[in-house]
């Protein structure tokens, strides 16, 4: 079976490389399933989550938004921030959920609105992606 390369980039490094028979993105504009061979894309990832296929079971992560590159079967996932589903401290999540909604609801002039909305997000998705069943 052919198979894609994927690497997923953060601030921090490389964070994971791996090949794969399929990748599940979410994407600005839907979700998107790609397989080897797949045309050549550059898309926007939005704040949701990613999922594959490594050595026959299934992956789930949480992404924080980011670009998607694919040509000649690599895909390269550059990120903020990304967590495997397995990985994520739930407690964490919540406590990070709390922070962002306090901040939003505080209205002090010195809080940046979008960030704590970006913050917000991102804590929900962590929380939607480590529930899944």
């Amino acid at each position: 079976m052919s198979e894609l390369h994927v690497r997923i980039v953060t601030p921090q490094g490389i964070y994971k490389e791996f090949d794969t028979p399929i990748i599940n993105i979410q994407t600005e504009d839907g979700n998107q399933g790609v397989l080897p061979n797949h045309m050549p894309l550059v898309t926007m990832l939005r704040i949701g989550s990613m999922t594959s296929d490594e050595n026959g079971v299934r992956q789930t992560y949480a992404i924080a938004g980011g670009l998607f590159y694919f040509r000649d079967n690599v895909a390269e996932i550059l990120t903020d921030a990304i967590e495997n589903k397995n990985d994520i401290d739930l407690e964490r999540a919540k406590k990070a959920k709390e922070r962002a909604e306090n901040r939003l609801e505080s209205n002090d002039p010195n809080i940046d609105l979008k960030r704590a909305q970006l913050a917000l997000s991102k804590a929900l998705n962590r929380i939607e992606i480590k529930d899944l069943k």
